[in-house]
C-alpha cells in the first residue's frame, strides 16, 4: 500500500497539481493585498475617506467606534466592509483565471482536419476526395 501511495503521489498529474495549489495560494495573498493595499484606499478616498475594512453593523446592542474595539469586546457585529474586500478580491481572481484559462483555450485548439490520406498501396499522400492515385494509379475503394 505504501509502494502504491508513493507511485501515485510522484505521478507527474499529483506533482502539478501540488504545486498549481502552491502557486495558487501565493497569487490569492497577492491578490487580496492588490485589493487591501491598493485598490481599497483610493476607493474609500473617493467615498469620503472611508476604510472599508472598518465598516460594521454593531448587533450586541453597546456602542463601540470602530471594529477593532468592538472585537476586542467579543461584541456581534456584521463585517460588511470586509465581505466586501474579500467580494472584491474574489472578483479579481475569478477575472485572472478567466483570463489564463481563456489564453490556455486558444493555445490548446483541435488539430486541423487533415486535407490528404495515404495510398493504401504505395503510401503516399494523396488528397482526401481522390478515387486513384496519382503516383501508382491504383484505384482508391471507399474513401
Amino acid at each position: 500500500m505504501l509502494k502504491e501511495f508513493k507511485e501515485f503521489a510522484m505521478r507527474g498529474s499529483v506533482m502539478d497539481l501540488a504545486v498549481g495549489i502552491v502557486i495558487g495560494a501565493a497569487f490569492g495573498r497577492i491578490i487580496t493585498s492588490l485589493v487591501n493595499d491598493i485598490l481599497m484606499p483610493p476607493i474609500g478616498l473617493l467615498f469620503g475617506k472611508v476604510n472599508f475594512s472598518d465598516l460594521f453593523l454593531n448587533i450586541s446592542g453597546q456602542s463601540y467606534p470602530t471594529l477593532a474595539a468592538a472585537k476586542a469586546a467579543g461584541a456581534a457585529t456584521i463585517n460588511y466592509g470586509v465581505f466586501l474586500n474579500t467580494v472584491i478580491d474574489f472578483v479579481i481572481v475569478a477575472f485572472a483565471i478567466f483570463l489564463v484559462v481563456r489564453q490556455m483555450n486558444r493555445w490548446s485548439k483541435p488539430a486541423p482536419a487533415p486535407a490528404t490520406k495515404d495510398c493504401p498501396y504505395c503510401f503516399t499522400a494523396i488528397p482526401l476526395p481522390a478515387t486513384r492515385c496519382p503516383n501508382c494509379t491504383s484505384e482508391i475503394r471507399g474513401s
